[in-house]
């Protein structure tokens, strides 16, 4: 079950959330990747617009507690992303402590699943800890970590439906180890990782010099999610395969290259050669193309960032990627070999992400209404 803590902050915040605002059914995002990207940018939008300046709390901190709940927030960003919280330490304190309370808050709903304490969870402590978010959207923090997140969405136009959305991933993780189609795939994408940039790009900003449209910042925002998430599952094909039996590339996609749901999750490996199979390279190589096209989808809107916000971004996608040169540089082997960015990579990376940042091109490629998919 949750762990219980004790509340530390008092709201005074009247009428419920769930009075002021009424939830959106997960299956409202529809069954498709146009839909569920349609739908999700929509409501974020609408979000924005009708609370510009972040919601109306009326909460009263005692003396020194939000200053203590994004300091923890901050340290526990730092152990666990160190390179992202480097980059958020160029933003404004105000941006920087909002992005390390919704980085801890999603860390926190990653780990009920993935955590220590993952075995033992259920339908029905997501649906508490669901419970919880509504609460501190309402004014009413259940610890002060929660606080930091409270006070965040009263001062930027955060949108509490990522965050449900992302809960709705969890329950997914519950519930599901195969998917079928690609568009099954992305909706679980969508709600664990696509999610995180629909929370985050309100607090980062558009840059004032900027005339297109918000839904193209936005949907940038979401297509950098899945991509990282993309490159997640790529690159532990084996890990989840061997440890959990899970096995998240869509399998139509699989029988399309002629490989078995059997023959993926036991490791792909020529019999007289010992190397990877042809088949999966081939497979491989699809796959690859097609994160890669969602990083540049994301890469095409980063620049209409606020400029004190795109360094992290920048960095994020930059090594990001690099993931995937490593798979092809273990020869698609992602069974036996975990693909990692080496440190001295990292080294050269970062400095490169903040003169991107710092000195974008002097016109902007237009943005694609979605990425392209590979061909077979």
């Amino acid at each position: 079950m949750l762990p219980r803590f004790q509340p530390v902050l008092e709201s005074c915040s009247g009428r419920t959330f769930e009075q002021a605002h009424t939830r959106v059914p997960s299956r409202a995002l529809g069954s498709t990747r146009k839909e569920i990207e349609e739908a999700a940018l929509r409501s974020a939008i609408q979000w924005q617009q009708e609370h510009p300046n972040g919601l109306e709390l009326s909460n009263h901190w005692p003396p020194g507690a939000l200053e203590e709940a994004y300091e923890r927030c901050g340290v526990i960003t730092k152990d666990y992303a160190k390179t992202f919280y480097l980059g958020t330490k160029l933003m404004p304190p105000e941006k920087a402590n909002a992005i390390w309370a919704i980085y801890v808050w999603c860390r926190r709903t990653d780990e009920l699943v993935d955590g220590p304490n993952a075995s033992q969870m259920t339908p029905a402590a997501l649906d508490q800890w669901e419970e919880r978010l509504e609460a501190l959207f309402d004014g009413r923090p259940y610890d002060i970590l929660d606080a930091a997140l409270t006070a965040t969405v009263a001062k930027f136009p955060v949108s509490i439906q990522p965050f449900r959305d992302m809960i709705d991933g969890m329950r997914m993780d519950l519930q599901k180890s195969r998917y079928h189609t690609f568009d099954e795939l992305y909706e679980y994408c969508y709600k664990v990782a696509g999610t995180v940039g629909l929370m985050t790009a309100p607090v980062m900003g558009v840059e004032p010099s900027y005339k297109g449209p918000l839904e193209e910042v936005y949907r940038a925002a979401l297509s950098l999610g899945i991509a990282n998430q993309l490159t997640n599952i790529l690159r532990d094909v084996g890990e989840d395969a061997y440890e959990r039996d899970r096995l998240y590339v869509p399998t139509d996609e699989l029988e399309r290259f002629g490989i078995s749901e059997r023959e993926a999750l036991n490791g792909m490996f020529a019999q007289h050669s010992g190397k990877i199979d042809d088949r999966w390279v081939r497979f491989m190589k699809f796959q690859i193309s097609r994160a890669r096209a969602y990083f540049a989808d994301a890469g095409s809107g980063v620049d209409a960032l606020h400029r004190d916000a795109r360094w992290p971004v920048w960095s994020a996608l930059i090594l990001y990627r690099q993931i995937l040169d490593a798979i092809e540089k273990n020869g698609y082997d992602n069974f036996t070999q975990r693909a990692y960015v080496r440190k001295w990579r990292k080294y050269v990376s970062l400095p490169l992400a903040y003169a991107r940042a710092k000195f974008p091109p002097v016109t902007t490629p237009p943005h694609k209404q979605s990425p392209t998919e590979p061909a077979l």
